[in-house]
């Protein structure tokens, strides 16, 4: 109706791309560590979410 699938899609990226970025703020991973995922995610946000998703610290 009013909304379009790629408005949508880029929502749910967006919502995705928040909590992962709230899971790295509080992973036990290092100070750099977390900057540097936080950075990856913000720049590329799907590649970096794929990449978080695959090579990310566990928790």
């Amino acid at each position: 109706m009013g909304i379009e699938v790629g408005g949508l899609l880029g929502l749910i990226i967006l919502i995705i791309n928040v909590w992962a970025i709230i899971k790295v703020v509080q992973s036990g991973a290092g100070t750099g560590a977390k900057v540097l995922w936080v950075v990856l995610i913000l720049v590329l946000p799907v590649l970096g979410l794929l990449l978080w998703f695959l090579l990310g610290p566990r928790g």
